[in-house]
């Protein structure tokens, strides 16, 4: 029993680690429509010395600062909560509108796959 002990702990601590790191990556993105749509977001990741803070373009005080775990799945619940209200999808087009309901900007969904990413991820 006694030799098989560590070979267990080591088996139980890579596990455990893996469980961690799936849990705490983020989830899949279509390029095209997320990198658009990030320009007009207002959130964004500053990277300093002590390490990673999601911050607002918008409101200088607001400043979160979650562990490393919940990082991304933080901003990812930001950016789909700014989406539902400041995105809308017309006849195949996502258009993003700013504060005032106002058009900012439009891109043209090209195929099945960025109008299903638009749809899940930021729940329109």
């Amino acid at each position: 029993m006694k030799k098989y002990l560590p070979i267990a702990l080591l088996i139980g601590f890579i596990l455990f680690g893996l469980s961690a790191f799936i849990q705490s990556k983020p989830s899949d993105k279509n390029d095209r429509v997320y990198t658009t749509v990030q320009k007009y977001s207002p959130y964004y990741m500053d990277k300093r010395f002590g390490g990673l803070t999601i911050m607002n373009k918008e409101d200088p005080e607001f400043k979160e600062k979650p562990d490393n775990m919940t990082l991304f799945k933080e901003f990812e619940r930001l950016e789909k909560k700014w989406g539902e209200t400041h995105l809308k999808i017309v006849a195949n087009t996502l258009i993003i509108l700013d504060n005032n309901g106002s058009e900012q900007a439009t891109l043209p969904l090209q195929n099945k796959e960025e109008l299903d990413f638009a749809q899940t991820f930021y729940g329109l």
